[in-house]
């Protein structure tokens, strides 16, 4: 590890991140539909859980870079967003709750990417040890699936927005003991926003990574309900998680020796490749247990290959003064409009075509993904080797 880095502060605000992320992904479906909003409500509500992060995170980059106040703009966002989630807590119908959301997720979504940008530059030129920071965030998501899951099994969703306040305090009080890191000596280069994006290969990078993230849609509005259907229990829907994340954890111990062996593009063309399979055995086989488990094995190359390989480039592609603005167009264009997308029309599709179908639709759409990342990142991109 550098010397000087703040390793468990900065694992600690990942943790605390993911365990928000953890209640939300798995439960705040079940939670919504327990306060009578039907399939196509929850995924329009999902959709704008995401939809914030095709404004806030470029917003507030652009505010980080031009201020250097990067962990100023990421303690804000997550005191608002605590403040803001308290709204849950009152009665109100379809568009009270959009509203929370909305509220809430514009502050909650900034600080990811900005919080991305300043681990990066306390590594330095050690980037290959990010992945052994990130895992902590994996760690939080699956304390939190678990207990979460096993608390619903007893006393029903109605704990989820408490549980998910508690979380947001945690994180709001962490975000206040992490370091801004020093600025680097070339903060103030790194070209134009626009002369970047006119890059082939990063146009392609970003239209890969939407295309993956939209066809998680289904998977992040729906999983659970579509497992509840079949008569799963939350301890079995919250374990089935914990199989995704542990799996996700051991990826990203490997990341460092994996990435500078096979590169980016295989890497990425392999996450993808297995995203289409990932959710044809989803659709297919929604009540055999062990194939679902085997579909959850496989969100280590759908998320914890893709988004270690991805981030990589992006740190690669946008450097200098325009890092933030990098981090935080690939948070947009990916878990923001991609996921945002992907939620709204799978809400459509489950009530149109029927749920197993919805699934199939996103095969399709990660096999986009797979097309483009084959045809416009570069075979070999240098990546350093990790430090033994």
């Amino acid at each position: 590890m550098p010397l000087g880095l703040p390793y468990t502060r900065l694992a600690a605000f990942y943790f605390a991140f993911f365990g928000v992320l953890g209640v939300l992904s798995p439960y705040w479906g079940p939670y919504l539909r327990g306060r009578g909003f039907d399939a196509a409500e929850i995924g329009i509500l999902v959709a704008l859980l995401h939809a914030t992060k095709i404004i806030a995170p470029n917003l507030w980059g652009w505010v980080a870079d031009h201020t250097g106040q990067r962990m100023g703009v990421i303690r804000l966002a997550c005191l608002v967003a605590l403040v803001a989630f308290t709204g849950v807590l009152l009665p109100g119908g379809f568009l009270w709750m959009a509203l929370v959301m909305v509220g809430f997720s514009f502050f909650w979504n900034a600080a990811l990417p900005q919080f991305e940008a300043n681990t990066l530059r306390h590594l330095g030129e050690h980037t290959d040890f990010y992945p052994r920071i990130r895992l902590w965030g994996t760690v939080g998501f699956m304390v939190a699936v678990l207990v979460v899951g096993e608390g619903i099994d007893r006393y029903g969703t109605d704990i989820v927005p408490t549980v998910l306040l508690a979380l947001f305090l945690i994180l709001a009080t962490v975000s206040l003991t992490v370091p801004q890191a020093a600025p680097r000596a070339h903060d103030h280069a790194g070209g134009h926003l626009l002369g970047v994006l006119r890059q082939p290969r990063v146009i392609g990078l970003l239209l890969a990574c939407f295309f993956l993230q939209a066809s998680h849609g289904p998977f992040y509005a729906l999983y659970s309900i579509y497992l509840q259907d079949y008569g799963y229990s939350g301890s079995a829907i919250g374990g089935l998680w914990a199989i995704a994340l542990i799996a996700e954890i051991g990826v990203f111990l490997l990341m460092p020796r994996w990435l500078p062996r096979f590169g980016h593009r295989h890497l990425l063309a392999l996450a993808m490749g297995l995203g289409v399979l990932r959710w044809i055995l989803v659709g297919a086989f929604p009540a055999l247990m062990p194939v679902q488990a085997l579909a959850q094995l496989m969100h280590a190359a759908t998320y914890g290959v893709y988004h270690a390989a991805a981030i990589s480039l992006i740190d690669q592609y946008f450097t200098g003064g325009l890092q933030g603005r990098g981090q935080a167009l690939y948070s947009s264009m990916t878990f923001g409009a991609g996921v945002a997308l992907g939620s709204l029309v799978s809400g459509w599709l489950w009530e149109g075509i029927g749920p197993a179908q919805t699934f199939f639709v996103a095969a399709g759409v990660a096999s986009l993904a797979l097309i483009t990342i084959l045809l416009s990142v570069p075979r070999r991109t240098a990546v350093a080797p990790a430090a033994a």
